[in-house]
């Protein structure tokens, strides 16, 4: 069976999600490797991603380590800088694809406050026929139940679904329930897919 339709990841398939770049620039890669490693970000950005407060979530952490409380406050202040900027050949194919009629929905490890930071800055995140986005389910892929719970919205089955993800856990979870999948590398990767999917022509998918 071809897929009927295409399931989105957002960061690193739509926009880039480098957040090591921006601190690189703001604060030094020498400051910003300590700060890593003595502070996990990402685990704070993943209790955003699962529906915590994205303000009091980064300011507790930026208090419970106050050696770099402004540093870390910078997560939450300028958020809009640190994600981005937008992969214009993924969005000219997700534009390719609605405008055949291809539905598009996207699966997302996104947090309540930081989608509505995303959607002001790049309002084609609000151009897909449903958005299951993590902070506002309260789980997050690779969990099985978030794949679930898009399953159960869509009228497609799982083996309509071609769902494009950076990360190869992500991908794992979705290929155990049957959908059809590309590990996203580069936005060229993606698009030969598509046209391989008999989805986009070569000329659309450009």
């Amino acid at each position: 069976m071809s897929s009927r339709a295409v399931v989105f990841d957002i960061g690193n398939v739509l926009i880039e999600w480098q957040p090591e770049r921006f601190f690189d620039a703001r604060i030094g890669r020498q400051a910003r490797e300590r700060l890593f490693a003595e502070v996990d970000l990402h685990h704070y950005n993943d209790l955003i991603d699962r529906g915590h407060d994205f303000r009091a979530t980064i300011y507790d952490a930026a208090e419970a380590h106050a050696d770099w409380r402004d540093e870390i406050r910078l997560w939450h202040d300028c958020w809009a800088e640190i994600a981005g900027p937008e992969i214009p050949h993924s969005l000219r194919l997700l534009r390719a694809l609605r405008g055949k009629g291809v539905p598009c929905y996207a699966l997302s490890n996104f947090g309540i406050g930081t989608f509505e930071v995303g959607v002001a800055k790049w309002p084609f995140l609000r151009d897909f026929d449903r958005s299951f986005i993590s902070g506002h389910m309260g789980v997050a892929k690779p969990d099985p139940s978030i794949y679930a719970a898009l399953e159960a919205e869509v009228p497609e089955g799982p083996d309509g679904l071609l769902f494009t993800d950076d990360r190869a856990e992500n991908i794992a979870a979705a290929e155990a329930r049957g959908w059809r999948t590309h590990h996203f590398e580069t936005p060229e990767g993606f698009a030969a897919r598509l046209v391989a999917e008999g989805l986009l022509e070569p000329e659309e998918a450009r």
